[in-house]
């Protein structure tokens, strides 16, 4: 299963953006971010389409993430006919939280916290590229190198291969 939601930073250009996330809920590696200057349904789906084609190849298609499912809240963005038909189409499960129960999707908004507290909050940037490039950045020290207690001090990516690896030898 797969979190996402979005936060709303501001830049100093450009006024107020829109960062996308998604985050394996497994591993809390994040598979997908993604900052615009406007937070539509269409970027809502960048990160989702991110992780589809990290975890599951280059081959982005119908049906390609069959049996994957994505918590998200009931923004705007989420329940659009087009993220949900875009889901449908990659053989993806919808999978709303509770209307006014962010616990719901405690994995993605676990990931935001320190993601506001160690970049967004601490940093100013100037256009939504400059953000962009550095969520890129943040996101892969996260997944590298943030060591969860619940994975006995590994970090999501070492979560993550120690899994693969289990599988591949059961």
């Amino acid at each position: 299963m797969r979190a996402t939601d979005a936060t709303r930073p501001q830049t100093t250009l450009q006024g107020q953006a829109t960062v996308f996330i998604a985050v394996d809920r497994g591993t809390a590696e994040c598979v997908g971010i993604h900052a615009a200057k406007v937070g539509s349904r269409f970027e809502a789906l960048e990160p989702i389409r991110q992780g589809i084609k990290a975890r599951f190849g280059a081959s982005y298609g119908q049906g390609v993430a069959l049996g994957l499912a994505i918590r998200h809240d009931n923004g705007s963005q989420y329940t659009s006919d087009v993220f949900q038909n875009e889901l449908r189409f990659l053989g993806a499960q919808s999978s709303p939280s509770f209307v006014r129960s962010p616990e719901g999707n405690g994995c993605a908004e676990r990931f935001i916290r320190p993601l506001k507290e160690q970049l967004l909050w601490v940093r100013t940037f100037s256009t939504v590229e400059e953000l962009r490039q550095a969520l890129l950045d943040w996101a892969h020290r996260y997944s590298e190198h943030w060591l969860l207690e619940r994975h006995n001090f590994l970090s999501p990516s070492q979560a993550r291969r120690e899994l693969m690896q289990s599988r591949q030898a059961a």
